[in-house]
Order: C-alpha cells, then structure tokens, then sequence
C-alpha cells in the first residue's frame, strides 16, 4: 500500500498519522500501537467516550498487518489554545483531567496531554486525538503530568493573575509554558497555596535540579493509583474554582453602544432580511462580540463563527452557547488586526487562520462595527481591509460608520495630532475601494444613526 502524507500538524506520534483523503481527515495506526488500539476498541473504552461526546467518534475503514486506517467525524473548523477564551481553556483543562480519571479507571492512562488535543465542537470542548491513549503501569506516575502543568494550568495561572492576555502565550510556547519561567511570573503569595506551590514552584525547583541530568539517572518515583487519583482530583477541583478578574472595554459592547433601541432594530432587521434572502450554511461574524447579531438571524445556519478581540466578550458568548445549548456556534478569540499566524515545525504544524478560514466551506461572512477600528485605530486603508475580505469571503455584510458616528468621532479625537491623516475616511472612499473586489448588491442607511449597511459580493479573488 502506498504511503499516505501527513498532515503537517501529525508528526510528533509514531503510533500513527492523521492525513488528507480528497479533503476528508484519516489517521493511519501503525503496528507498535495496535495492541493499544485494539485492547480500547473491543474493551468498549473508545465507545464509551464516543457516547459521552468526549472523544471524537471515528470509523474503522480497513485493517491490515501494515496498518489500520480509522475516520474521524469530521469537525468544520478547528481552534487553537490561544485562540480560546478563559472559560474555554478552563473546560479543555478539566475534560482532561477528566479524561484521566476515566482512564485510570479502565485500566488505561493518557500518554499526553497537550492543549492542542482538544478542540470545541458542538458547542463543548471535545478530545481528538485517538492514540494518546496506553496501558497503565502498577505504581507508576501519570506519565503526562508535567505537560498538563505546562499546557494547562500555566496559562490558566496566568491569565488568573496578570489577565487573559496571558493565554496567548501558547502561541509563542507549543510545547507549553516552561515551568521555572511560569514560577518566576506568579506572585509571591501564590507560594502559599498547596496546589500552586506542589504543582508548580515545587514541579519547577525539581525540574531545575535535575536538568543537567544526561544520563538518566534520575529515579521514577513509586505512586500508587489511588495517589494518582488524589493528585487529579485536587488539580480538578482547583481548576473549577479559577476565576478571571478583569474588565475589558468590549465585554458589555450592546450596553453602551450609540444605536437608540429602534435603530438596533433595524440594523438586526437589515441583516436578518439579507441572510434569510441567502439561505447560508456557514457564516463567519468577525468582531462579532458576545453573538448577539447571530442569534437574531432566522433562518437555520449550520455552522456560525464568532469571533472577537475581547476574552470577556467571548467568554459571554461561549458560557450563553452552553447555557442554551446553540451547538451550531463557535466562539474563539482572534484579533483582527493580528490574526492567528500559521506556527510550528516549518510554519505549518498550527495553520494561519486565513488558512483555515478559507479551507472552512464559508457562505457569508459579517463585519459590523469594525471597519472604523481596523481604518482608525489599526491604520488599514479601506483597499488593504477589501484585499482582506476577499481573500476568504464570497458574501459580506458591512456596517461602515460615517464620520459624524460618535464613535468614529472618539476615535479621531484620540489621535488629534494625526487627525489629517485620515481626511480619506469617507462613505465615498470607502465605496471606491472596496469596488476593485466587491460589487454592492445591496446598501441600506440605518434610519436614526450615522451608519450604513452593505451587501457585498466578490468579483475579484485574491
């Protein structure tokens, strides 16, 4: 059988490989994980998880001596650690401790625990990778411990400390935060907690002492299960009770915003009106805050991403997502200005969002009350958003702010010293450039509010 090439992403296993088959994920296990593989499989463990929506289903499609190739269900759009809100990351954390505990129980242990085998489907957070799985030893330690520490409690401690810009450092340490750099960056106080003091400054000291050991001499510790079983349960209940204090200028957006209660009206009128016309599958609202716009549309959407710069924005829309069970949205946190870069081995091992975004099967995509912070407070010409927008958008849906919005107002004033710079923010500026990729199907001035609706299609790929 000819080899299949894997994903970028799937090279740090050797029990096997996740790879492409006519755009449809496929993972092939390899000979050294079939014991495990098949011990989970006919035990019931796999179904188990499958029944509680904790680890992706799958199929089994073929199974030979050189391989066993399995299917996934397919999951629409994936989404990074650093691209979760605090809520989330806090859920991936506890589903894996979770996942743990289960495990222990069946006589299995997880052999990692990276941030990166979790992902949010249908509204929850859901574990994807199948093989991560082995037997458990007698007395051995969790053999994932000190990554979960550094994947997972690290930036939660963070976040909870200095806010959840912290949570972004995922981004800049794939292979988690290291430890003595984490027990620098905690407060003093934080020494007085057990669980801190145990799982990290303690975790970190150890490391420290033991870093230069070469040879391998450093000896396993003995711990029993029932030790094991302590040590998650204690992490678990510390986790639930993390807490992220901080205030952030677009977390209560809509209570403040310059729309009197009828115009709000009619802008959720104008898109609802242009959506349902479009009958979309999936939709992306980008700066979409709490999902408050995607909520009002009518017709059914399968899939709708709502992404937005402010963690408590997000962390609103993603509790509101649970709370009401709205499996078909996605929150995640991404800055429009900054959006997820495509990181790892060679650039490809964690794809760019631009990727992503143009590997999703989008419809329509929203982008309200935006364009003025990315021209005003980003520099962005309107030619350099509309070459953006195209780059991913078949359909999209505008709101532009004209000069006299009191918003747009607040934002020149802030830059007074350089306010001729932008005398090119304007309706007919706008309309020009974004004419070289769009063609406006639609345009609709919101009666009472100095705004104007947009309904553009692309004419122009880029």
């Amino acid at each position: 059988m000819t080899p299949k090439k894997a994903i970028p992403s799937s090279f740090r296993d050797p029990s096997g490989y996740v790879f492409l088959d006519n755009g449809v994920i496929k993972r092939v296990i390899k000979p050294i994980y079939f014991e495990q593989y098949k011990s989970l499989r006919d035990s019931g463990f796999y179904k188990r998880l499958f029944n509680n929506n904790i680890l992706i289903p799958h199929e089994e499609l073929s199974s030979t001596s050189s391989d066993i190739i399995i299917q996934p269900e397919q999951i629409p759009f994936i989404t990074y650690p650093y691209e979760w809100c605090f809520n989330q990351y806090k859920e991936a954390a506890l589903l894996t401790l979770k996942l743990q505990k289960f495990s222990l129980d069946q006589g299995y242990s997880l052999k990692d625990a990276s941030a990166f085998n979790i992902t949010f489907h249908q509204g929850s957070s859901i574990f994807i990778d199948t093989l991560s799985f082995d037997f458990y030893k007698e007395n051995y330690p969790w053999r994932a411990y000190k990554q979960f520490i550094s994947h997972f409690l690290a930036p939660l401690l963070l976040a909870h400390y200095h806010g959840s810009q912290s949570l972004k450092l995922m981004r800049e340490f794939i292979d988690g935060i290291p430890l003595r750099m984490l027990s620098s960056m905690l407060p003093f106080k934080s020494k007085l907690n057990p669980i801190i003091y145990t799982n990290v400054h303690l975790l970190a000291k150890f490391e420290g002492k033991h870093s230069e050991n070469y040879k391998g001499e450093a000896k396993v510790k003995s711990l029993s299960k029932g030790g094991q079983l302590k040590i998650i349960e204690s992490l678990y209940g510390f986790v639930k009770k993390l807490k992220l204090k901080e205030y952030t200028e677009w977390g209560n957006y809509y209570d403040k915003t310059n729309y009197s209660d009828t115009s709000f009206g009619l802008k959720a009128e104008v898109i609802n009106t242009w959506v349902s016309k479009l009958n979309p599958q999936n939709i992306i609202d980008i700066g979409g805050n709490d999902g408050t716009f995607v909520r009002a549309i009518a017709s059914k959407v399968k899939q709708a991403l709502v992404c937005d710069i402010d963690n408590n924005a997000v962390d609103f829309n993603h509790l509101k997502v649970k709370k009401h069970k709205e499996n078909y949205m996605l929150p995640f946190v991404l800055d429009v200005l900054n959006p997820s870069a495509s990181i790892g081995f060679n650039n490809k091992e964690r794809a760019s969002f631009l990727q992503r975004i143009k590997d999703f099967n989008l419809d329509v995509t929203l982008a309200l009350a935006l364009i003025h912070h990315m021209t005003l407070s980003g520099n962005v010409t309107f030619h350099m958003s509309a070459r953006f927008f195209a780059s991913f958008s078949k359909i999209l849906i505008l709101e532009f702010p004209k000069k006299n919005d009191s918003w747009v107002e607040r934002l020149l004033n802030s830059k007074a010293e350089f306010k001729n710079h932008f005398d090119f923010y304007s309706l007919e500026n706008f309309e020009k450039a974004y004419s070289e990729f769009f063609e406006t199907v639609e345009k609709k001035e919101i009666e009472g509010s100095e705004r104007v609706m947009f309904l553009l299609k692309r004419i122009k790929d880029v």
